[in-house]
């Protein structure tokens, strides 16, 4: 048997040179993959947790400390988005028990409140409006009335505008803006593109993409259901004041309906005067007209069972809430049930009809089926069920009477000043760092202790704090919703911001004026809190 000999020249590499490159290049690839911006932020969360847990020093209990740690860790995660925002939502789950800051049984009942069964159900039923083609319908029907005859593009406006805020009072305002820019463009794909457009048909065709886009985030503002912003907020005062009269659907909708309704006139208004020049309506009526519009509703065919009963429950359900407390003198049918019954309550009640009720299309078909509920966004829901937990974490620490101490220096600072300052940060932290949903969830537990620093009622900073979170009109990237009109490509930034700026102003004005007078009339916040 023959040996190959080993060679025993020392410079000669005991591993084949190509093998060894192949091993350092493989090292270093792997190194990049480890080392890169994504898994820094990963690790920042827990490394500034334990700075705070090692250096900080507060003068209430541990828990207080552990709570500032564990907030700084989950914040770090939502801002820079190392995480998935709806795993981060969920770290409370585990992140409490282990700090010692509530039991697993008290932190997992915050994801499942009363508000977000309202969320739950409201986004059951959105489905099934959308499943059945019910917003568009109802969009064509309103353009085909404000459509005038001959065509007159403000009134057109109006009832594309308002048709967009009216569907967003009652769904989130992502799934309204997914369903109707389709409507929009549709109605625009009559128009000619490229360098046959004309000025007036440019303009027109800006108008109706940012009337959609922000009429959504406008009427969105004026129902519990139109974005969970508003559901975090009334989560929120119903964590941290139990004692304390509840928000409920009606209080919040007489409030916040004639601030969106003053808004949504400013800014049909704003849209009339840039976009829609005197005359435009000769030189659009070439294009659109009453019988085009009749047409497309034609090809939807009539009403069918299933769209009558979703209608049908939808308008129920809107009842339900509005109804439920109405009034000192008038109670309410909540009364029946001795207060036990929320607006979730009838919202996952409502919900739960339309998998019973058949559809009439096929033998043993239900209005809707579990498959159907798969695009259900769990995002928003885990979103809100992580504020009620810190909300509930935050006051349960003593994390809040410390806060409350430290922003004893605000307490000369007049009303008139703090609230735009308010609206103003919290919408700016929208547009330019994380989303709305976020943004109340950082911003809202601060507030209330500045709030009590001051010797307010706390409404009189959440309200101006949750609603200018949605005030995010400048930037393509503020919101989904804004991203879904940019994608369109009628629009360009420097149209965002030339209609978006005055709209945040008029907003800004808006919230400072009502919340001091007709605000203290709705949530009477001229009486203590309890």
């Amino acid at each position: 048997m023959d040996h190959h000999p080993i060679s025993e020249d020392p410079k000669t590499p005991l591993l084949p040179l190509h093998d060894q490159i192949q091993r350092s290049q493989s090292f270093h690839s792997s190194l990049k993959s480890i080392i890169t911006l994504k898994n820094f932020f990963i690790l920042l969360g827990p490394l500034l947790c334990t700075i705070i847990c090692l250096c900080v020093k507060l003068d209430g209990p541990v828990a207080s400390r552990n709570m500032l740690a564990v907030l700084v860790w989950v914040f770090a995660w939502w801002l820079t988005e190392a995480v998935p925002m709806p795993i981060t939502s969920m770290s409370p789950l585990f992140l409490f028990p282990f700090f010692g800051i509530s039991s697993a049984d008290d932190v997992a009942q915050s994801y499942w409140d009363d508000v977000i069964a309202l969320l739950l159900g409201s986004f059951i039923l959105a489905l099934a409006v959308e499943h059945y083609n019910i917003h568009r319908r109802l969009a064509l029907n309103i353009t085909l009335v404000f459509c005038g005859d001959p065509l007159n593009p403000p009134l057109l406006l109006l009832g594309i505008c308002g048709t967009a805020a009216f569907i967003s009072m009652w769904m989130h305002n992502v799934a309204t803006a997914v369903m109707m820019m389709p409507v929009a463009t549709g109605i625009l794909r009559r128009f000619p593109t490229g360098p046959d457009q004309s000025v007036v048909v440019s303009n027109f065709c800006k108008a109706v993409i940012l009337g959609v886009l922000y009429s959504i985030t406008i009427g969105g503002m004026s129902t519990l259901t139109g974005t969970g912003v508003n559901l975090i907020l009334v989560g929120m005062w119903k964590s941290y004041f139990p004692q304390a009269a509840p928000i409920t659907f009606s209080t919040w909708f007489c409030f916040a309906f004639p601030s969106a309704l003053l808004m949504f006139l400013a800014f049909w208004g704003l849209l009339c005067c840039l976009y829609c020049s005197r005359g435009s309506g000769q030189a659009l009526s070439v294009y659109l007209d009453k019988a085009h519009l009749k047409k497309e509703l034609e090809l939807l065919g009539p009403m069918a069972f299933a769209e009558k009963m979703v209608l049908a429950l939808f308008s129920m359900l809107i009842v339900l809430w509005m109804t439920r407390s109405i009034t000192e003198d008038i109670p309410g049918w909540g009364v029946l049930f001795n207060g036990r019954a929320g607006d979730g309550t009838v919202s996952v009640m409502i919900a739960t009809f339309l998998f019973i009720i058949p559809s009439k299309k096929q033998k043993g078909e239900k209005l809707m089926d579990w498959e159907k509920c798969k695009k259900l966004p769990w995002n928003i829901i885990l979103l809100l069920g992580a504020g009620l937990a810190i909300a509930d974490g935050v006051r349960s620490s003593g994390l809040a009477n410390l806060l409350s101490e430290t922003l004893d220096f605000l307490e000369a600072v007049p009303y008139v000043a703090i609230a735009p300052a308010v609206c103003l940060i919290s919408s700016s932290i929208t547009e330019l760092i994380t989303s709305n949903n976020a943004t109340a969830t950082l911003i809202i537990p601060l507030l209330i202790q500045i709030a009590k620093s001051m010797h307010v009622h706390p409404l009189l900073l959440m309200i101006p704090g949750g609603i200018g979170a949605q005030f995010a009109f400048l930037l393509p990237t503020a919101t989904p919703s804004n991203t879904v009109g940019f994608a369109t490509g009628h629009i360009e930034i420097q149209d965002m911001i030339k209609i978006g700026l005055p709209l945040k102003i008029v907003g800004i004005a808006v919230l400072s004026l009502l919340m001091p007078t007709l605000g203290v009339y709705v949530f009477r916040t001229s009486e203590p809190v309890q």
